[in-house]
């Protein structure tokens, strides 16, 4: 079985933040950024590796992340990166095995409402996090790993 470590949703993808805090803080050894733009995106993989500062980086499509999961390794210690509730939702009806997902960075856009500093949901992404919590899947808002964590279902 795949050692998840950590799993984040953070819209700016790759970066210093995810790097020198949360990357660390989980103990991974890879990150694995599932998301099917950056997975044919040779550029975004580039800027991405130059934030991972020497951690092993990986850029899945989301099914090849559900195809591929349950052949990692046993000493890789898995960090999921993705962007969108969705895209997590998707990964746990795959199988992927998720079990706690931190959300970091949902950027505000007309249409969403402001529910943290720096998350903004609709009503899609409402229904989604809906999903993943009914499936047994918790979900806290934590930008920072020494931030209190939220629950995101006081908001839904």
């Amino acid at each position: 079985m795949a050692n998840i470590v950590y799993t984040r949703i953070d819209e700016r993808g790759l970066h210093g933040q995810v790097a020198v805090s949360h990357a660390p803080y989980s103990g991974c050894n890879l990150i694995l950024f599932a998301n099917d733009t950056v997975a044919n995106d040779f550029n975004q993989q580039v800027l991405a590796r130059m934030s991972a500062r020497g951690f092993d980086t990986r850029f899945f499509s989301i099914q090849k992340t559900i195809d591929t999961m349950h052949k990692a390794a046993d000493w890789q210690r898995i960090f999921i990166l993705i962007r969108s509730p969705q895209d997590a939702l998707s990964l746990v009806k795959g199988n992927v095995p998720i079990t706690k997902i931190n959300i970091g960075n949902m950027h505000y856009k007309v249409g969403k409402e402001q529910i943290h500093e720096t998350v903004s949901i609709d009503e899609e992404d409402k229904n989604a996090f809906r999903e993943l919590i009914q499936r047994g899947v918790e979900c806290t808002i934590q930008r920072n790993p020494s931030d209190t964590p939220i629950n995101i279902s006081q908001f839904l």
